[in-house]
């Protein structure tokens, strides 16, 4: 029986590529136009999830970026074993992502204002938090503190590491204490939460912006529905956990589209940067 040619046998790319079925109205559209469209879909506004490089392009002013802490990495401080041992999962999370951890930090512009930008990579084991997302975000904030930044924080994240064990937990209040010298200092700092953005990673710094705002749709909490209703014996509500929600029971600021979310940073850079007082504002 002939082999199945391949995409580099064919020169096009299969199927499946060129179509991408929206989870929110299921219709098939063409991935380039979804895509071109800041992966937010044109019939019912889904909000698509997007990588870490896509959210650059589309947020920081061009050419902008400058990375940190790239280097930082971690090994096997438990000796953690699942069904596979945690290097094994490790390592193939980097080679993936090309990354060594679920964090990207680093400086930007955004509408020509300076920031100290981090990123969530949940491609990268679930975005999930262990020491060198703790330690990268810390670092983070204690340079925006030197620097007299503001800071701009995407979260998607699947919560705390459970590799990493009680270390993972510990991150929550290492960068949550970072946030908190940032504040004193009087420098903003915006939570931005992307779907989704659950456990240890939304019970931390992803609500602890001074303003925190979201993308549309986004799933948003602690524990899962699941285990919520089993716990209570109760069913929860229509769209708990979801961004909607929570800006209805005043736990968001806003909820800002994709395709508005650049502007609006700058918007809200320009002005609390202004309300600062003079003298913190050098």
């Amino acid at each position: 029986m002939a082999e199945r040619a391949t995409k580099e046998q064919t020169g096009q790319a299969p199927a499946e590529d060129i179509w991408v079925k929206c989870p929110g109205c299921r219709e098939i559209a063409f991935r380039k136009e979804v895509e071109r469209n800041l992966n937010v879909c044109g019939k019912c506004g889904h909000h698509f999830r997007v990588t870490v490089a896509q959210r650059l392009a589309i947020t920081v002013d061009r050419g902008s970026w400058r990375e940190m802490f790239a280097e930082l990495a971690i090994g096997d401080p438990l000796g953690f074993v699942d069904s596979r041992p945690y290097p094994i999962r490790l390592e193939q999370a980097r080679k993936q992502s090309g990354r060594n951890d679920a964090a990207v930090t680093g400086l930007a512009a955004i509408g020509e204002r300076p920031v100290a930008l981090g990123l969530m990579d949940f491609e990268f084991m679930g975005g999930s938090m262990g020491v060198v997302v703790g330690e990268k975000l810390a670092r983070l904030f204690e340079h925006a503190l030197k620097r007299r930044l503001p800071v701009v924080v995407f979260s998607a994240s699947g919560g705390a590491r459970m590799q990493e064990g009680a270390l993972s937990l510990m991150q929550m209040a290492k960068v949550s204490s970072a946030i908190a010298r940032l504040r004193d200092a009087r420098l903003p700092y915006i939570s931005v939460l992307c779907d989704p953005t659950t456990g240890g990673v939304a019970a931390s710094f992803a609500m602890l912006g001074d303003l925190n705002i979201a993308e549309p749709g986004a799933l948003i909490g602690f524990a899962g529905r699941r285990v919520i209703e089993q716990t209570t014996n109760q069913q929860l509500p229509e769209g708990f956990q979801r961004a909607e929600f929570l800006l209805a029971h005043g736990m968001l600021d806003a909820i800002v589209p994709r395709p508005q979310m650049r502007d609006t940073l700058a918007r809200l850079l320009a002005d609390l940067i202004a309300r600062r007082p003079r003298a913190l504002r050098r």
